[in-house]
């Protein structure tokens, strides 16, 4: 291309004498007029001896900015439909790509991962000195041996998760001449005794709730075999009840692993406790919680962590009647109680009433005596007065 030499160039304000320029170079003057100075206004030029085109048109120009708006550079020509689909067409194969690539290496290692398992879990047993075991899958085929085992060992991991884990959540009971408690006292920790809380200075902390520690040593031995029983991990419910219970009135403690998962909820199985039932007392809030053995179980309303809460000072007069009582089977007298949406609280007027009717009847006893009533009808006519 032939050099041109222009008397007068204005971009931006600016006078450049001279400008030696090439169709390039006038396109990105253009450009950058245009973007500084708005629309092209007329120039005049000097033009050499050579047949030269002339200026570049507006046309010229707003196809180099599309340019530059598509590719990204000012020197870049625009793409055509044809290359906008080729560019489009090659992200998504390397995205194909990619995909496919993490689902073989993820496949692969699911592969290896359940091969390994399978192994494990299927291969057979030895003893200390090296050899196989022999049992009822040792005749079977090789592969179907390995399934089998496996099979074998995933429900037992599925029966412990599911299942408490032992068949006697507490030790017999005691024998002379050591004392047996005769009722055992079921208490549920968490909104019972004690009520999580949390705060954005302290975190999560548990608050213990009015009247515990007089709860406790009302219902401790001899009168109640005191057990806490909780759908809480052991690490969470050990300190709190070391904390809670100095003294020691809570003879045994039972956590998450010893509870039925059913339906979604950690059950409290009572034939597990190795326990009379018809002496078994369970304090919750939670119906859930005991739906094998509703009849064992005293509902409480659940504790919100108010201060003003005076549930377990009635509770422990509650349990202590049944005790002095000598109750045969408690469950007769939860019966009654279930009516009640705070069984409590119905114990504590149905006292009421009973103070009520002695104190009328001991008024009654005090205004006419027995006593004289009886010598006052076998008193002979001439000695009454008249």
């Amino acid at each position: 291309m032939a050099n041109v030499t222009w008397s007068c160039l204005r971009i931006a304000g600016v006078n450049i004498t001279k400008f030696r320029a090439t169709p390039v170079a006038r396109k990105c003057s253009s450009y950058c007029h245009s973007e500084l100075n708005g629309p092209i206004f007329s120039q005049n030029r000097k033009y050499s001896s050579l047949n030269v085109p002339q200026s570049t048109s507006a046309k010229d120009v707003a196809d180099s900015i599309e340019g530059l708006k598509k590719t990204g550079s000012p020197l870049g020509s625009p793409l055509s439909g044809e290359d906008e689909d080729r560019e489009e067409q090659k992200r998504r194969d390397a995205s194909w790509k990619a995909m496919k690539y993490s689902m073989i290496a993820f496949g692969a290692t699911f592969g290896i991962v359940g091969s390994y398992m399978i192994y494990e879990l299927g291969k057979p047993k030895r003893d200390e000195n090296g050899h196989i075991v022999e049992d009822e899958f040792s005749q079977m085929p090789m592969v179907q041996q390995f399934f089998s085992r496996m099979w074998k060992e995933m429900d037992y991991y599925k029966r412990m998760i599911r299942e408490p884990s032992r068949e006697k959540l507490l030790p017999d009971p005691l024998t002379y001449p050591y004392i047996q408690p005769p009722y055992t006292l079921v208490l549920e920790m968490t909104d019972v005794l004690v009520h999580p809380d949390w705060t954005y200075k302290t975190g999560w902390r548990f608050k213990k709730r009015p009247g515990v520690d007089h709860f406790l040593e009302q219902v401790a031995p001899p009168l109640f075999e005191v057990v806490v029983f909780t759908a809480e991990q052991g690490m969470t419910v050990f300190p709190i009840l070391d904390a809670l219970d100095p003294n020691g009135y809570i003879m045994y403690r039972l956590v998450r692993d010893a509870t039925h998962f059913v339906d979604g909820h950690h059950v409290k199985d009572l034939e597990c406790l190795n326990r009379d039932l018809s002496k078994v007392i369970v304090i919750d809030w939670n119906s859930e919680s005991l739906k094998f053995h509703p009849r064992n179980m005293l509902r409480l309303p659940r504790w919100k962590g108010n201060d003003d809460d005076q549930a377990l000072w009635d509770l422990a007069v509650f349990l202590r009647t049944i005790a002095s009582e000598k109750v045969d089977d408690v469950r007769n007298v939860l019966d009654y109680y279930h009516q009640f949406d705070n069984p409590v609280e119905a114990f504590r007027e149905n006292q009421r009433k009973l103070l009520d009717q002695m104190e009328a009847k001991e008024k009654q006893l005090k205004d006419n005596p027995p006593g004289a009533s009886l010598a006052n009808r076998w008193t002979p006519n001439f000695l009454k007065p008249r």
